[in-house]
């Protein structure tokens, strides 16, 4: 099975949904069904809300959250009290939302949860520090739409991307639309003395020149080029941004006339906001990025059915996407016996 046994190299994996119902869970239901317990003992939870029977909006059926005796989990107080499974309460956080006190439990006989922990990165951190205290090898963190932050290496290892019909219900959308996620996940790392240069530098935008040296820019963030002239000196090879990289920035950078001879910077890539149309422009006039840290990403799940009732043929979607991304790609609902 090396869908799991390469999750099994690493100590931390998050979920990462392109849009609802996407096969998210269905994933992770996978997943913790084929963990080996006896050997690694896992801690799960997620930043939205998941577990539900039926999706608040669509009001379609939703596949349920099992977990199996000795998996720990974190969820809001509120979903704890609903928990449809024996468990021992073995830690409460100081962490809050709407729905409580996010608190852990380690299941004692198997049954259903619902999901609902830490919602931000810094939260997040703290809650995989205060699990693996608890004795946790392995965690894993499921995701919701629109946060692909969750899989920043600063949090998870590892990932595994969720895509499906909800996405699009054409073939060579869904497949484009993925594939530039893709891209993005895989962008080359920088090399280790850049690496040391910038990976303390939390705000601002920096050039590095050709003797390896920092420059100020003289801009707070990306977001600033708006309002100001973005000035790069002769000597600079490299750009780098501590914060979001946006289409006004990348616009404004390709318009110079050395962008062939720079790289842009990022800590990684969920710090990339920027249009697909706008990126492939920036590529094809001879730009690069690069980030200083990057997630592994060991597969793409997919589901070939959208809310609305729409199919997609399962097995042309995963052969195209394995071709165009050259990643194992697999549907779980219909192939669950065979991987």
């Amino acid at each position: 099975m090396p869908f799991i046994k390469e999750i099994l190299k690493y100590d931390s994996l998050s979920i990462v949904g392109l849009e609802k119902n996407v096969g998210k869970t269905e994933c992770l239901n996978y997943i913790l069904s084929r963990l080996p317990l006896q050997a690694r003992k896992v801690a799960v939870t997620s930043i939205g809300i998941d577990g539900e029977s039926k999706d608040q909006v669509t009001a379609t059926k939703k596949p349920e959250i099992y977990l199996r005796e000795g998996v720990l989990f974190s969820t809001s107080e509120t979903y704890y009290k609903k928990r449809k499974l024996v468990s021992e309460l073995v830690d409460i956080t100081n962490e809050r939302s709407s729905l409580g006190r996010v608190v852990t439990g380690k299941v004692r006989i198997g049954g259903k949860v619902m999901l609902s922990g830490p919602s931000s990165n810094p939260a997040l951190s703290r809650w995989i520090r205060s699990v693996r205290a608890l004795g946790a090898d392995i965690t894993i963190i499921d995701g919701a739409i629109s946060r692909l932050s969750l899989a920043s290496p600063a949090i998870s290892q590892a990932m595994i991307l969720s895509t499906g019909a909800a996405l699009s219900s054409n073939v060579n959308t869904l497949v484009r639309k993925t594939k530039y996620v893709v891209e993005l996940i895989n962008l080359p790392t920088v090399h280790e003395h850049l690496f040391k240069l910038l990976e303390h530098v939390e705000n601002g935008v920096w050039g590095v020149d050709c003797d390896g040296k920092a420059v100020d820019l003289g801009l707070r963030s990306s977001l600033a080029v708006t309002a100001s002239e973005l000035k790069i000196p002769a000597d600079i090879k490299y750009i780098y941004t501590a914060g979001a990289l946006t289409d006004t920035f990348l616009k404004k950078v390709a318009s110079g006339a050395g962008v062939k001879d720079l790289t842009l910077v990022v800590r990684d890539f969920t710090k990339i906001f920027i249009d697909e149309m706008v990126y492939r422009n920036f590529v094809h006039s001879g730009g690069r990025i690069a980030v200083l840290q990057k997630s592994r990403l060991l597969a793409v799940c997919i589901n070939p059915v959208a809310p609305n009732g729409f199919v997609l043929d399962s097995d042309i979607l995963c052969e195209k996407l394995r071709e165009t991304i050259g990643f194992p790609v697999y549907d779980i609902v219909k192939n669950r016996y065979d991987i």
